[in-house]
């Protein structure tokens, strides 16, 4: 039996996709093939996305990257974390989107907001490790 694949996507690959396969890693240790990507990559991670991490949680030497075709192909499945990133899937590659909590519309900002959007993201991640692997 092999592992699940997971993908996480957003935008820019810098911040809350990265902070969701940081979480992933963390949660499922290696029983989920984990791994992040963007549909146009920014050029550095968020520094406020790392920051909220910091409750034990490393991206390692993680970067931005493009959406490798060939990984797409291979992975179980993707996940869009936020609705601004469009991801269109080979058959057989199930896609799903997180739609995740945006503390900016009420006004908060800073720290408060990764923290915020951290969590959000982190009880996604929960749920989907029960499902993946129980």
């Amino acid at each position: 039996m092999t592992k699940p694949s997971v993908l996480f996507v957003c935008v820019k690959n810098g911040g809350k996709s990265q902070m969701a396969a940081a979480l992933m890693r963390d949660e499922a240790g290696d029983a989920v093939d984990v791994r992040s990507a963007g549909t146009r990559p920014g050029k550095s991670l968020n520094a406020q996305s790392v920051e909220s991490l910091a409750i034990g949680v490393g991206v390692g030497d993680e970067h931005p990257k493009p959406i490798d075709p060939d990984l797409l192909a291979a992975t179980d499945l993707v996940v869009v974390v936020g609705a601004e990133a469009q991801v269109e899937a080979p058959e057989g590659v199930e896609v799903r989107v997180w739609e995740t909590d945006e503390p900016s519309e009420r006004g908060i900002e800073g720290a408060e907001r990764m923290r915020l959007v951290r969590d959000d993201i982190h009880a996604h991640v929960r749920a989907l490790v029960d499902e993946l692997a129980p």
